[in-house]
């Protein structure tokens, strides 16, 4: 049936197609048993159509809130992370303080993978719902310690090892938050639109972007820069406390998906590690599918600031002002690229701007640093974020697609902590080192660019198969 479906394909390609097929011949085989169940559904939902799709906006919305908190936490270090250096980790040079600041907030990704298989086991065993209430509450304690911390003044060697556990803790949440997010929102789509759904979960991180970007453009315009490197980067933290309680009461409202209720088999701890052992080189492609979303996401939002600052000699409003046009760029194009996947296949997408990437992301980075202006961050930034966000709206749905359906959010999250904690978290680092060891400020696009590779590499490989299935209206494995 694989063969007839999609011709004939490598035994990595067709391990892909039956992970996702053995769940919808399961599903199938209970709705021709039960006639209370529709093909294609979980469950018969005898309500008007208006009221379920204002329950499933609402959802989206309750889901996509904590992982609002998770990338604004990281947003905000990486935004602020001169005037964190200089709190947490004072020197006499600027650049080596830069750089401890810049190690830590990258540390925070080593603790993702853990996070992935803990967290992502406990969610794949207990259910969606439980898993984002825990990983919410272990982000608030990371942000509310850096929020309150005396700095290095006050308590010596302790602040900045406090610090470094604050955003230990916050990486181990996080390496779960983005796929129990996705798989959530993957789980509750609507037949044909999955593209479309799972890629909210990304436009919530760029209003993160937007808001934090915002808020440090009014933030500026109001402290001198002394205060802010005293006190005045500890607002945006202490904002985001604020808004933790109303985070909590949107997520508990959220309903469990009918997708794992419907399961009858929820997998243990050690079935979960066996699954991702044996299917490893899924998880590999995987990894490198994340590559170039997680380097070019941190490049055009978390390292724009320090860039347009230190590299361009820009001011700190200016380079602001350009994050927040690059969030609002990847709001916009997120959500239409992912409606875009869902109709022509997520394939032709992640191949076409891989391509466009390795064609002009250093060619682009040139032309800025030869004459360095507000117009021309503000065109190359557009541009990538372009780049960026038309890939990762087929990239992450794939990603859901392409695990093991019993340990989804294992498999997903695994993958993602691993290409952003050895990629992706440390792109402002290396982009800051690169460019001190060889004085060439372009460096970040080739960065950017061995990402585009190893995307493409994984773009190849993976089987064309939702073209099909959008056209179907219903998921993958019904061409069979």
């Amino acid at each position: 049936m694989y063969e007839r479906a999609y011709g004939r394909h490598s035994n990595f390609e067709k391990r892909i197609f039956q992970n996702e097929h053995g769940k919808i011949g399961r599903t199938m085989a209970e709705n021709n048993s039960n006639p209370g169940l529709q093909s294609g559904s979980v469950k018969t939902i005898d309500r008007p159509y208006s009221s379920e799709r204002a329950e499933k906006i609402k959802n989206v919305i309750r889901v996509s809130s904590g992982n609002f908190l998770e990338m604004y936490d990281f947003i905000v270090f990486g935004y602020y992370a001169a005037a964190i250096g200089h709190t947490f980790f004072p020197g006499h040079d600027p650049y080596a303080s830069l750089m401890l600041s810049f190690m830590t907030f990258g540390a925070g990704f080593l603790m993702r993978p853990v996070g992935a298989v803990v967290l992502g086991a406990y969610i794949d065993r207990y259910g969606r719902r439980a898993g984002l209430l825990l990983t919410l509450g272990l982000m608030s304690v990371g942000t509310l310690t850096i929020a309150g911390l005396p700095g290095y003044t006050t308590l010596g060697l302790l602040a900045p090892l406090l610090i470094l556990f604050s955003r230990l803790l916050q990486g181990f949440s996080a390496g779960v938050e983005l796929g129990g997010v996705s798989v959530y929102l993957a789980e509750i789509a609507t037949p044909g639109n999955k593209g479309f759904y799972v890629s909210w979960q990304s436009a919530s991180q760029q209003v993160a972007v937007m808001v934090t970007a915002l808020l440090g453009v009014v933030l500026t315009e109001l402290l001198p820069p002394p205060t802010m490197t005293l006190w005045g980067w500890r607002v945006p933290f202490l904002v985001g406390c604020l808004i933790i309680p109303l985070l909590f009461l949107m997520r508990r409202s959220l309903a469990e998906t009918e997708a794992f209720q419907a399961r009858k088999h929820h997998p243990t701890v050690s079935q979960i590690i066996s699954t991702m052992a044996a299917n490893w080189t899924i998880v590999l492609a995987g990894v490198m599918l994340v590559a170039m979303t997680t380097v070019s996401f941190y490049l055009i939002t978390a390292y724009t600031p320090t860039f347009g600052q230190s590299e361009l000699h820009l001011t700190a409003v200016a380079s602001l002002l350009v994050t927040l046009c690059v969030g609002f760029s990847n709001f916009i194009w997120l959500p239409v690229m992912g409606f875009v996947s869902d109709r022509f296949g997520r394939k032709p997408l992640l191949i076409t701007f891989t391509v466009l990437a390795l064609a002009t992301a250093y060619p682009a980075m040139l032309w800025l640093t030869a004459q360095p202006s507000f117009t021309r961050l503000l065109l190359v930034e557009l541009w990538l974020s372009f780049i960026y966000a038309s890939y990762n709206g087929a990239m992450v749905v794939t990603l859901t697609e392409i695990m093991p359906v019993d340990v989804r959010t294992t498999g997903f999250s695994l993958a993602y902590s691993l290409a952003t904690a050895f990629l992706g978290g440390f792109t402002p680092a290396l982009c800051t080192y690169l460019i001190h060891i060889t004085g060439n400020r372009a460096m970040p696009a080739l960065w950017m660019s061995f990402a585009a590779v190893l995307g493409l590499i994984a773009a190849l490989i993976i089987p064309q198969r939702e073209k099909s299935a959008a056209v179907n209206g219903s998921s993958i494995g019904r061409t069979g």
